[in-house]
């Protein structure tokens, strides 16, 4: 084999191992904040540019049923949102199915796929925020690695595959920094479809819960283009929810 012809072939071969461990490691992070079910009470705070708040009240409750894993949210307070639910069927291997109630409609309706990386109740937060990505919908890319408040973090790329799914997520791609020795994340840049940096997620106040999975019970996310911001405080979880399959039916949202 010529020289040039070997060292061609090794970059190929160290280009898709490169790749193939930024997908394991992105693969194990999101495994070890995955909860199969769990019943959680939250306050959602949205800031407006100029510092002023609105706070929401809301519920969380999921569970898995076979092949679907299932997340029910309502909101409870205030009275303008309360009784507006969020209903999620989130697969592997297929596209996610999403319902949403809003009272003053009185009326359940499907959130189609290009709706779904829209704003998640007047929030920096997406519809798609609110289920887990599908690990096959990206392809990743190791940056390498970088300090994050003083923690060794991987740095690392994960792009859209097909403009379908870019416009399902409302993002491009994203950027995550993980820590290399737990694997949890404490930030994600999310770029838009110009490749232009959009918005800024921040996670902290991890617990470890009894299961061994972890969770953040403070997540925020910073619109760096139009100066909003909105914060996701979780004021109580329970990782043993023993809810029937029957509390996550699309028929039901309006109860």
């Amino acid at each position: 084999m010529k020289p040039t012809t070997f060292i061609l072939a090794f970059l190929i071969v160290s280009k898709s191992l490169f790749s193939q461990t930024a997908e394991v490691i992105s693969r194990k992070s999101t495994d070890l904040i995955s909860l199969s079910s769990m019943e959680m009470s939250s306050t959602l705070k949205i800031y407006d540019p100029k510092g002023n708040v609105r706070e929401r009240q809301l519920t969380t409750n999921s569970g898995k049923f076979g092949d679907v894993a299932k997340v029910l949210v309502k909101f409870t307070a205030p009275a303008d949102v309360k009784g507006t639910a969020l209903l999620i069927y989130d697969y592997d291997d297929k596209a996610d199915n999403m319902w949403i109630y809003m009272p003053a409609l009185r009326k359940v309706r499907r959130v189609v796929s290009n709706e779904r990386g829209k704003s998640f109740m007047g929030s920096e937060f997406s519809n798609a925020d609110m289920s887990k990505p599908s690990a096959s919908d990206f392809n990743y890319v190791l940056l390498g690695t970088e300090k994050f408040n003083n923690i060794d973090c991987w740095k690392l790329e994960s792009t859209c595959k097909t403009k379908d799914i870019q416009s399902e997520q409302g993002f491009s791609k994203k950027i995550s920094w993980i820590d290399k020795s737990s694997y949890l994340c404490y930030k994600i840049e999310f770029y838009d479809n110009a490749s232009k940096l959009q918005r800024i997620e921040l996670l902290s106040k991890y617990k470890k819960l009894g299961n061994g999975k972890y969770f953040a019970y403070l997540m925020s996310m910073e619109n760096v283009q139009n100066k909003r911001k909105s914060e996701i405080i979780t004021n109580s979880l329970n990782t043993e929810s023993k809810l029937s399959e029957s509390v996550f039916s699309p028929a039901l949202l309006d109860k």
